[in-house]
């Protein structure tokens, strides 16, 4: 798992034991500071903090409002007769960072990018653990990252917005006896207010060491566990 933020704070939050090998994580490039926004800077380093994961894996990106703003600015530039830069319009689209990324790192094993509302992080992980089932072989880097929405859209901000911004890096793979095994089940929704985020809620329980947690999404439940 690889966060935008400290090691040591994750684990502060969590209410996890400190870990001996915290390091920060890596500073971007310039270039991919001078074309990035600031959402996409922390899901770019926090990519990158995963070493070789983010030069060998197939991305899953998952993202809710995606590049919300740049798209707002793109609007904006049509409304008053002038053309679009070319670089905004390339990173507006919903995949854009994983493509920057992958031509950054030199990947060229693919990705897929997903949107579904309040519950893109946990279809993030279901199509990133399907992604390890169907091809043991080939590890997967699941990226999420979310900020709230630009300030034309106010009247549809939630409290899921007060959680924002929030980008995660997780690298997953086959279960081999090296890493921690985690299972995941999920059903429809049962009618419980959502929560505040549902990555919030299973980055609070990979750092906590609980044996299961829950997290009521807007049209599924997430149930995470520790593997036997």
């Amino acid at each position: 798992m690889c966060l935008g933020t400290g090691p040591q704070q994750e684990r502060d939050w969590a209410g996890a034991p400190a870990m001996p090998d915290d390091a920060p994580p890596p500073a971007l490039p310039m270039m991919l500071r001078r074309r990035t926004s600031p959402i996409g800077q922390k899901l770019i380093a926090a990519a990158l903090a995963c070493g070789d994961a983010a030069h060998t894996a197939r991305y899953v990106l998952a993202s809710g409002h995606g590049e919300l703003a740049r798209t707002v600015g793109i609007i904006d530039s049509l409304r008053q007769g002038e053309l679009p830069s070319p670089a905004e319009f390339s990173l507006s689209v919903h995949h854009g960072l994983a493509g920057l990324l992958s031509i950054h790192t030199g990947n060229r094993r693919g990705h897929t990018a997903l949107a579904a509302g309040p519950d893109s992080f946990g279809f993030g992980l279901l199509e990133a653990a399907a992604s390890v089932v169907e091809t043991p072989s080939e590890p997967v880097l699941l990226l999420y990252a979310d900020a709230p929405m630009p300030d034309e859209y106010a009247p549809f901000h939630t409290a899921a917005d007060e959680a924002l911004p929030l980008a995660v890096a997780l690298a997953l793979g086959p279960a081999d006896g090296e890493g921690e095994g985690l299972a995941l089940r999920c059903a429809p929704a049962t009618g419980e207010p959502p929560a505040e985020s549902t990555a919030l809620d299973f980055l609070r329980f990979l750092l906590s060491g609980a044996p299961q947690a829950a997290s009521h999404g807007a049209r599924i439940d997430w149930v995470w566990r520790r593997a036997d």
